[in-house]
């Protein structure tokens, strides 16, 4: 049985479905990120082990084996190694220090990276926004936002979801690293951005990883998005385009994240409103409450 090493320090994001953990280790003097994913087992959702799923349990361990994102323009990954056992795999990076870009230059990065990726193998995600919201879909939807002021919006959009996702679905599709939290792009190599966990790497609607940037970044969605059409290749998209996709992308993500916080704890004592301030609700409301003018201009589309 694959167990860790005594000496490997747990580091943070190591809940996902597949993955059994994440640690930060060493090799002679250079440090490098342990992360150890697990083979689903026959029980365990289909969705696993089908490559185009975002989901898809082994995708981070065939992008960084392929090196098809060691090159690419605006995001890279860093040097990593890739061991495959019956129980799973172990990938092994190189540490990645923390280079504190701007959210406009990730922003433009995101761009860059937008028209890269010649090569488009079977293991990419497809219809991430889908797929994110079918599996919202199976929880049961919003039903907890229906107890918030946001009730009435929620409920609209919502009922309008089929329609959004096949407004994106007609928008250019291009590649997309598919989780760019500000934790996952820390590095910097000259002009690029190093990226870390790769698990999501996908095909999607132009605009959709700048939209979950900005959910997190410092800067505001107007200035991200003119720097993302900086880096953005001549004749991919119009800025039309990129704003319709990010909005999308960034309002019904907000909205799905805020009800998953509120869910966890509103089977507590005491009324929903009283836990808006809960250390794990309140940096997704904040983040929702930083997307109402996207909100409100889906609402008037």
């Amino acid at each position: 049985m694959w167990e860790p090493e005594p000496d490997w320090h747990p580091l943070p994001g190591g809940t996902g479905t597949s993955t059994v953990g994440v640690w930060r280790a060493a090799i002679g003097d250079q440090p490098v990120v342990v992360k150890r994913l697990a083979r689903p087992a026959p029980h365990d959702p289909a969705e696993l082990s089908d490559p185009t799923h975002v989901g898809y349990w082994r995708r981070e361990a065939d992008v960084l084996a392929t090196g098809i994102v060691s090159r690419t323009d605006g995001l890279r990954a860093p040097t990593a190694a890739v061991e495959e056992d019956p129980e799973g795999l172990t990938i092994t990076r190189e540490w990645v220090e923390d280079a504190a870009s701007s959210g406009l230059f990730v922003a433009m990065a995101l761009g860059r990276f937008a028209g890269s990726l010649a090569a488009r193998p079977r293991f990419l995600a497809r219809d991430q926004l889908r797929d994110r919201l079918a599996r919202t879909e199976r929880r049961g939807g919003w039903p907890t936002l229906a107890r918030t002021p946001v009730a009435d919006v929620a409920d609209h959009l919502w009922r309008r979801r089929q329609a959004m996702l096949e407004r994106v679905e007609a928008l250019p599709q291009v590649p997309q690293h598919g989780d760019p939290a500000p934790a996952n792009l820390p590095g910097r190599d000259h002009d690029h951005v190093v990226a870390i966990d790769w698990a999501m790497l996908g095909i999607g609607h132009v605009g959709s990883d700048l939209g979950l940037y900005a959910l997190a970044a410092r800067e505001e969605f107007e200035p991200l998005v003119e720097a993302y059409l900086m880096g953005l290749a001549p004749g991919l998209a119009t800025e039309e385009d990129v704003v319709e996709g990010a909005r999308i992308t960034v309002v019904y993500t907000a909205l799905s994240r805020a009800e998953w916080a509120l869910e966890r704890v509103s089977t507590g004592e005491g009324a929903l409103v009283s836990k808006f301030r809960h250390p794990a609700v309140a940096p997704h409301l904040r983040a929702l409450q930083r997307q109402f003018p996207q909100v409100e201009a889906l609402l008037d589309d």
